[in-house]
């Protein structure tokens, strides 16, 4: 097991309205119920995809980083505000998915998300990643969702049609990372 989950890396930030955020990586057992928590709130997602996030927490829980999963968790006393889970795609030299990213309700619009979204890219580059890429579907709910992935530097990489459901399509956003020495536009 590597430091990421034997010693926890915790920061503390003030974000907008004076609310001091830890940030951690390290995951502990009661983040199984946070998480479902935090998907569950946030209005997006099926219980099907909030039983995968809750997996994906047990999986590295259980194999460590040998699971692939990589988690970064903002909190406050009261509990988790919001998380982004994320690894390496496998077959590729130094491509990493960003498999989720939510934020409770009440507290988006603060930056969370971005900070999350910023700190999740240097864990990324730190792990030798040089590329991310995040789905997410053409649904008019999501529109959001690609604004904010479009406002922090993510461009569109491609769209499979109906690949959700009929009408619902996915669409795949890509970005290169700052430290990774190639240009936007070598994606």
């Amino acid at each position: 097991m590597s430091s990421a989950y034997e010693k926890p890396r915790q920061h503390s930030v003030s974000l907008e309205r004076g609310a001091s955020v830890n940030f951690r990586e390290k995951v502990r057992a009661g983040d199984r119920e946070w998480v479902r928590e935090v998907v569950e709130s946030s209005g997006f997602f099926t219980d099907r995809e909030t039983e995968v996030a809750v997996e994906l927490v047990d999986e590295a829980l259980q194999r460590g980083e040998k699971s692939g999963y990589y988690f970064l968790f903002a909190e406050e006393t009261e509990g988790i505000l919001g998380y982004t889970c994320f690894g390496p795609i496998a077959c590729t030299r130094s491509s990493f998915d960003l498999y989720w990213i939510a934020v409770r309700p009440e507290v988006r619009g603060r930056g969370l998300g971005r900070e999350l979204l910023k700190r999740t890219e240097a864990l990324i580059e730190a792990k030798g990643g040089t590329r991310v890429y995040v789905e997410t579907s053409s649904q008019p709910l999501y529109e959001p969702t690609r604004a904010f992935y479009e406002h922090n530097g993510y461009g569109k990489e491609a769209l499979i049609r109906d690949f959700y459901a009929p009408g619902d399509h996915k669409i795949l956003y890509g970005k290169v990372l700052k430290g990774s020495g190639l240009s936007p536009n070598s994606l």
